[in-house]
């Protein structure tokens, strides 16, 4: 009895299905040392797995994390089989076959004849509701949804899908086994997605139809997630490696369930998936690969000419900054550092001064971490002139603003550029929500104004987004370009409309994030855990949006539902609250979450 006791309740376990996905599962329940029953129609994909979990193993071994011995262990209990009748003897089957309701309930019905009465029965399905799947089985009780992330055996995140038929000792069950698994379960309600998925396909939608208009090439909006957000792959790298037609399945179940537009399954996904394109698997998809299968992208017709055909661009030797916040002083510091001589403006020499002092208190930490010698700090600083008024501004090259995100401030601004600076200076806003143009027409010269969209903090992070508007100049932009290379940012492409790339697709993500805390569906730390340990992100919405702070989230939501008028686009009232109440995020203490005051 004290040895029974002392056993996994859950301790062997069928896994239906042995594509990438059942395969991974399988490893991580091998090596948790539980009995695995392989379960596939397909002989060929049994081999696959056995192979994988070899090869899977044998790395382990030479890295020194498992012995020989604890390998054998490890592929003794991972048996294969192509007749679902050897899940007989299991306590819990998973099942990853194909997304297909059809599908997935023949497989639940044959397992009701051949199971025990008290095996759980778990779907890892990310898009069809486990509801339906339990209510056609004859124990609905015992049913459940278990989605793993892929690759299973790296990804920390699994949902526990319970559902109103769902007995609470089946979930209890299984959240042990997730825990016992290393993972990190997050139990979540049953609807299309669940929490990450839910979060992450419609945000891959809108980069599919972002694309698809032609707004910005695949390798720009990629490029701009990557290093605007942190994120570990672009989305549409990321619709390649799921699989197009998965993607468009998991939106289609969503769209069927929420009626919200932004579910709706961009064209090109369905183009694409009618093509046989699917990605990585196909070898193309929005990208070419080397072979299906493949990781590895080439060169194809879409892929973007190089830099040095866009022509060549104006000289540029001195740079004004205008501002004197976080924003303006990190952009002179960033223009210093490579060499460029600059005027640092604000309202008043106090304030220019007190911008430089910060810029020196940066430089500082840098020299205080190694990462740049004394000499080149004063170097830096000396480069740096700061100036009370734009009148300084005469003779630069090139004038970035970086003041408040007021339109009425900013056309002001550039009323007064426009009548101080040498005919033939690039003028360019930081703006990140505001229409460039707007600015541009207040002065004589819209030829010569440009957006370069800089992230913060700004000698940190190595995006720019480059926002051309219809009367922009080739060589300005060109200019432009050619100066975010000397400054060793990276430049993405995009037209003159609000949130450019970055923010027309992050901010969706949160505002959909925050609908599920006022739905009810899921609390904040299990999103902002679902998403970090799902996604990879490197936070979690709540997060994020207490350190942007909420009434900068509100102004730009705001920007975004005006321009697009997609009631999905709304800001959430929530969010609305919380500004109204004084609730702006780290900076006031208090968000949605609550912060110690310094």
């Amino acid at each position: 009895m004290d040895r029974q006791s002392s056993q996994p309740t859950l301790q062997t376990i069928a896994v239906v299905g042995l594509g990438t996905m059942g395969t991974g599962i399988a490893e991580v329940l091998a090596r948790a040392g539980r009995e695995v029953i392989g379960i596939d129609v397909s002989e060929s994909a049994a081999r696959r797995a056995a192979a994988s979990l070899a090869s899977a193993t044998a790395r382990s071994v030479t890295r020194e994390r498992l012995t020989e011995q604890e390998r054998a262990d490890v592929l003794a209990r991972f048996r294969t089989f192509t007749d679902l009748a050897a899940a007989a003897e299991a306590d819990l089957v998973i099942e990853v076959v194909p997304e297909s309701y059809e599908v997935k309930q023949q497989v639940f019905r044959e397992l009701d004849a051949i199971v025990r009465p008290d095996t759980i029965l778990a779907t890892g399905t990310n898009a069809l509701s486990v509801t339906r799947l339990a209510a056609e089985s004859q124990r609905p009780e015992r049913v459940l949804g278990l989605h793993f992330f892929n690759p299973a055996p790296a990804m920390k995140l699994v949902e526990i899908v319970s559902c109103v038929l769902t007995a609470p000792p089946a979930v209890d069950a299984v959240t042990e086994l997730a825990r016992d698994l290393g993972k990190e379960p997050v139990a979540v309600g049953d609807r299309p997605g669940f929490v990450a998925d839910g979060l992450l396909f419609g945000y891959l939608n809108q980069a599919a139809a972002m694309y698809e208009a032609k707004y910005a090439s695949r390798e720009d909006i990629d490029a701009a997630m990557r290093l605007g957000c942190g994120l570990p792959m672009g989305p549409l790298a990321l619709l390649d490696l799921i699989g197009v037609d998965t993607a468009r399945t998991v939106l289609e179940a969503m769209y069927v369930s929420s009626g919200d537009r932004l579910h709706a399954p961009a064209p090109i996904l369905g183009q694409l998936a009618e093509a046989g394109l699917t990605g990585q698997k196909s070898g193309r998809g929005f990208y070419t690969y080397e072979a299906a299968g493949s990781s590895t992208v080439v060169r194809d017709l879409q892929t973007p000419p190089d830099g040095s055909l866009l022509g060549s661009g104006r000289p540029v030797s001195s740079v004004g900054v205008a501002g004197s916040g976080t924003m303006a002083s990190g952009i002179a510091q960033v223009f210093a550092q490579a060499g460029y001589d600059v005027v640092l403006a604000a309202r008043s020499q106090k304030k220019a001064d007190a911008a430089k002092a910060a810029i020196g208190k940066s430089l500082g930490r840098a020299v205080s971490k190694g990462r740049l010698t004394q000499e080149a700090a004063d170097v830096t600083l000396g480069r740096i002139t700061p100036a009370g008024s734009l009148d300084a501004f005469a003779e630069v090259d090139l004038a970035v603003e970086a003041v408040a995100e007021d339109l009425a401030v900013k056309q002001e601004l550039f009323a007064t550029l426009d009548k101080v600076c040498k005919p033939g200076a690039v003028l360019a806003t930081t703006t990140s929500s505001l229409p460039v143009i707007a600015v541009a027409r207040v002065t004589s010269r819209p030829q010569d104004v440009i957006g370069m969209h800089f992230f913060n903090p700004a000698p940190a992070m190595k995006l720019v987004e480059v926002v051309r508007t219809v009367l922009t100049a080739d060589d300005v932009h060109a200019t432009v370009r050619e100066i975010c290379v000397k400054v060793r940012k990276h430049p993405v492409d995009c037209g003159d409309r609000a949130g450019f790339i970055v923010n027309a697709l992050l901010f969706p993500y949160l505002n959909n994030a925050i609908k599920m805390v006022e739905q009810h569906y899921a609390g904040i730390d299990e999103i902002d855990a679902a998403m970090k340990l799902g996604g990879g992100y490197p936070m979690g919405p709540f997060e994020l949006l207490d350190v942007v702070g909420l009434d900068v989230s509100l102004a730009i939501e705001k920007v975004l539902h005006k321009e697009f008028r997609d009631p999905g686009l709304a800001p959430s009232p929530l969010l609305e609250h919380l500004v109204a109440a004084g609730c702006l995020g780290r900076k006031t203490g208090r968000g949605f979450r609550e912060y110690a005051r310094r």
